[in-house]
């Protein structure tokens, strides 16, 4: 039997390739408004995020969302990102890839 092919994605903060289950979604709408993915179906522009915190901390510095989808962020959408791929994180050491 053939193996099944994982999807994989870049990460916006690093560019690394991950596989997509271990990425999070961020997605700009069409209201020009960014948001958080966590079904990874939202219609718009999407960019994937890797489940590390400090790439998070150093996007906020050099603004790469705002590069990225060409639209302001706000500075607390990334302290949001932050507690998200955190929390995301943890979970996945505690429970493994089912979390």
């Amino acid at each position: 039997m053939k193996p099944r092919k994982i999807p994989m994605r870049k990460d916006l903060l690093t560019g690394e390739m991950h596989p997509k289950k271990e990425m999070i979604r961020i997605v700009r709408l069409k209201d020009e408004t960014i948001e958080i993915d966590p079904t990874g179906k939202k219609a718009g522009r999407g960019a994937y995020v890797a489940l590390n915190p400090e790439a998070v901390q150093d996007a906020k510095q050099k603004h790469v969302l705002e590069s990225a989808f060409s639209v302001k962020v706000d500075p607390k959408f990334y302290d949001d990102l932050y507690e998200y791929v955190d929390h995301q994180k943890a979970r996945r050491e505690l429970f493994g890839d089912k979390a």
